[in-house]
């Protein structure tokens, strides 16, 4: 019999990314390295890796708040970190081209979760965020650079804030943190 939980809201913190892409392994990497730490209770850190569908379907399993951990390219010096809040209920279904069990975006993944949800009774987390690095190389490749080797310590610090707080430091914005 498995022991039951202690109550209050559940988080998922997914590291994402491909190992053998370089610095898109940046989520795997961060995930591996925040689940030897304390964390708040009721939080789980999963190394998805890949598995987009995998996912979506433990995330059927109820959670108040997901962090997806992921290299980011939005045009910043490499090693920057940003902290995004994905849309609530922006989940739309996706095309099935985009159904690659192996290839599926966070932005793929919701829109599944939202239809796997769709009259089940199932709700999807309440709030989402993304925390991202950007990349300074996503070719053929294993190991990240050293910009994005670097903003791993800071990410697992980042994140274990936004659990113990909601929200990221004082010194960051809501959507971008520069590099330090």
């Amino acid at each position: 019999m498995k022991p039951s939980a202690p109550p209050g809201p559940r988080t998922l913190v997914a590291g994402i990314g491909n190992i053998f892409l370089g610095d898109d392994g940046f989520g795997v990497e961060t995930a591996r390295r925040l689940a030897g730490r304390d964390l708040p209770a009721r939080t789980e850190v999963v190394d998805v890796g890949v598995r987009g569908m995998h996912l979506a379907y433990q995330l059927l399993d109820g959670y108040d708040t997901l962090v997806l951990v992921d290299a980011t390219a939005r045009g910043e010096a490499p090693g920057t970190l940003y902290v995004i809040e994905h849309e609530a209920g922006g989940g739309t279904p996706a095309p099935a081209a985009a159904m690659d069990g192996h290839r599926m975006t966070p932005d793929a993944v919701l829109a599944l979760l939202a239809t796997l949800c769709a009259g089940t009774g199932t709700e999807p987390p309440r709030r989402v965020l993304v925390v991202g690095c950007e990349p300074a190389s996503v070719e053929e490749g294993i190991g990240l650079s050293a910009p994005v080797s670097g903003a791993v310590p800071r990410a697992v610090r980042l994140i274990e804030e936004l659990l113990r707080n909601g929200e990221p430091p004082a010194a960051q914005t809501p959507t971008a943190q520069a590099s330090t």
